[in-house]
């Protein structure tokens, strides 16, 4: 009676509700599902196959290359790091090659996940520097590696955000120290531009990091068209032309547009005219200045902004490789009257200006800056951006242009790392720069780096970059920029002096060494090293056959050859080298060619007592013999090539030591160098 009341009592207790059921079942598939999985449940989109194929590998706990155009959603697998780290509760770093892109990813990170939660480290700031999430740039990185900093300990994912900026000369050895010497136990997470090797690129990371991810994705969000923007003289429009032609759908092909090309040459026919009057004029005047190429005209950069505004294709950059030429700029559109703005714009312009500033900086500091132009100008639609400016005023026009308040923006090459924001269009004024000592061409991959701000997801269905008509511009050379995956990334790593110097002043000896022995510059000598291996051994092979051939009972045959060898190399450019060389004196002269004719002698006679001489056969032998020393002479210089190549970089790196040692610059202590 009992139990039939227990079992009563039990089946008239009421049951959860379907949504409590549908709820708890919800519950239990959200713990049952993969990190990665509940990641993606926080994102307002779905995910690219790329970033699914990327965030699923690190959490297998692979190292991941992900090599996307810019645009292209790269940072969701940053993100989904930095989330990972926060559900295991370990430390996430991530780096970026310029303090101001660091400055932004830290606020971003901060509205994300809490200022409690975040740091910053860029050398000269320095916020909450041991939270679970630490921004820095990636020098910063470096050195608390060598430093054996105790930051590294919790340490499990390294975010190295443009990494392919390791083929800059400068600075690009710092991102190999850093993948090289980071702990086993961290993950690397690179994000990087398409390049054309970016598979090697990959196997170079593999090899010192373990098992690594390639991602790969060509794919623009947002398509790209390319056109350049020519003008006839001041007096008359400028007008945009595609750079390649157009298909029967309208789309841009691969082929230079013919009626560019056209265009261009009636330009310079007009512009040789234009040459051909003014010296008639200057000759009538008594004035002879010889013959001037003649060169079409260069639109103006207001005419440019101008022009576009009235397209409807602002939002814009406007790449300028000078900060005085950005700021010329900006004066330049005010004169000419160009207004980009509505009334309100400018009201709420100068509502975020003057919230931005207040309690900021003095009335004495905002005078010494200019600020009331520098407003006057935002509130007209226009702004500069370089490394020149203040921090705040950089994070002023940061916030505007993101809010598609300021309508064009005069900007160098350093907005393009990275930095969020994206325009409609990107105007590149000259394909070659001013690079610290001397003037040279853009590299396809610093050109999809400025036009990879082009088009704004979810807003712009086409992004246009622009390349304004200049001095010996040429169609064919914008084409070639502009081409997809033309650009191959090489390591920038090679010992030099200064090197040498900055490394031991970091690091031991031997530490130093074995970052030369394991970077990507020598990964790269080595790939070669092993196709002339492969050569060695066929040559080899076939000097095995020719010894076979020759074979002699007499003697050793091939020792005959080599006494061949040398005394025809002695008798063709001894006496050469010896003329070029310069004596101390003229009896030491005498000496060194008399002991080059006493070797010569020597062999001679060498040759003429080998006991294969005797052999009947000698002129069977002699026949495999030329053919053996023609194998030998080339088996000899891919040998000289395979071994110039096998650890070079730390030979080099050697020798540049030995002789900053014989200066006095660095000492030897036992093994060490200092």
């Amino acid at each position: 009676m009992v139990k039939h009341q227990r079992k009563h009592s039990a089946a008239d207790r009421p049951g959860p509700s379907p949504s409590q059921r549908y709820a708890a079942f919800q519950k239990r598939q959200a713990h049952n599902a993969s990190v990665a999985a509940r990641f993606a449940a926080t994102l307002p989109f779905d995910l690219d196959d790329f970033q699914q194929d990327a965030i699923d590998a690190l959490e297998r706990g692979e190292n991941v290359l992900v090599a996307a155009p810019t645009g292209a959603g790269k940072t969701v697998v940053a993100d989904f790091a930095m989330y990972l780290a926060r559900e295991r509760n370990v430390k996430a770093f991530y780096t970026t090659p310029i303090k101001a892109l660091s400055n932004q990813k830290y606020h971003d990170l901060t509205a994300v996940y809490g200022a409690d939660r975040v740091g910053l480290l860029t050398g000269d700031i320095s916020i909450n520097s041991e939270a679970d999430i630490v921004v820095m740039t990636t020098e910063v990185l470096r050195n608390m590696l060598y430093e054996h900093s105790t930051m590294l300990n919790a340490l499990r994912f390294v975010i190295l955000d443009e990494v392919h900026y390791l083929a800059d000369r400068f600075r690009g050895p710092v991102w190999e120290e850093v993948i090289i010497h980071l702990p086993r136990q961290v993950s690397v997470i690179g994000l990087s531009a398409t390049v054309s090797n970016v598979e090697d690129f990959s196997s170079w990371i593999s090899s010192v990091r373990g098992d690594t991810k390639l991602v790969v994705s060509e794919r623009r969000p947002v398509p790209l068209e390319q056109h350049v923007l020519v003008q006839a003289d001041d007096h008359t429009e400028p007008e945009l032309l595609d750079l390649y032609r157009r298909d029967a759908q309208g789309e841009q092909t691969t082929k230079l547009n013919a009626r560019l090309i056209d265009r261009l040459d009636q330009l310079d026919r007009q512009a040789a005219r234009r040459r051909g009057t003014e010296n008639s004029r200057s000759r009538g005047r008594g004035h002879s200045r010889g013959h001037v190429p003649a060169q079409r005209h260069t639109p103006k950069r207001w005419a440019v902004v101008d022009e576009l505004n009235y397209l409807d294709m602002l939002p814009g950059i406007y790449f300028i490789f000078s900060r005085n030429g950005c700021d010329q700029a900006v004066e330049q559109c005010i004169n000419a009257g160009l207004e980009l703005t509505t009334e309100d714009e400018m009201r709420r312009i100068r509502a975020i200006v003057d919230e931005m500033v207040a309690g900021q900086l003095s009335q004495e500091d905002l005078k010494a800056l200019q600020f009331s132009r520098f407003r006057f100008a935002l509130e007209e639609g226009f702004a500069s951006h370089h490394a020149g400016m203040v921090a705040l005023f950089r994070q002023i026009v940061e916030r505007l242009f993101e809010e598609g308040l300021v309508k064009m923006v005069f900007a160098t090459e350093t907005l393009a790392l990275g930095i969020n924001m994206p325009a409609r269009c990107v105007i590149v004024e000259k394909l070659e720069k001013f690079n610290g000592s001397g003037h040279v061409p853009l590299t396809p991959g610093e050109f999809t780096q400025l036009t990879g701000r082009a088009g704004r997801r979810g807003i712009d269905t086409i992004g246009h970059a622009i390349v304004v008509d200049h001095r010996d511009f040429v169609p064919a050379t914008a084409a070639a920029l502009s081409s997809k995956r033309v650009y191959p990334l090489h390591s920038s790593f090679h010992a030099t002096f200064n090197m040498a110097v900055n490394l031991l002043n970091t690091s031991d000896y031997e530490t130093t060494r074995a970052t030369l022995d394991h970077s990507f510059a020598q990964w790269e000598a080595n790939e070669s090293a092993w196709q002339l291996e492969s050569q060695l051994t066929t040559l080899k092979q076939a000097l095995n056959g020719y010894e076979q051939a020759f074979h002699c009972e007499y003697g050793d045959f091939a020792s005959l050859m080599r006494i061949r060898m040398e005394l025809s190399d002695l008798e063709k450019n001894g006496r050469r080298k010896l003329k070029q060389t310069a004596f101390p004196t003229d009896e030491q002269r005498k000496n060194t060619f008399r002991e080059l004719d006493q070797s010569i002698e020597t062999l001679k006679k060498r040759d003429r007592e080998h006991p294969c001489r005797q052999c009947p056969d000698m002129q069977q032998h002699m026949k495999w013999g030329h053919r053996w020393i023609r194998e030998m002479r080339e088996y000899e210089r891919v040998q000289h090539r395979y071994e110039s190549r096998t650890g070079s970089v730390a030979r080099q790196f050697d020798r540049i030591c030995s002789i900053l040692e014989q200066l006095g610059y660095v000492k030897r202590d036992g093994t060490d160098m200092r």
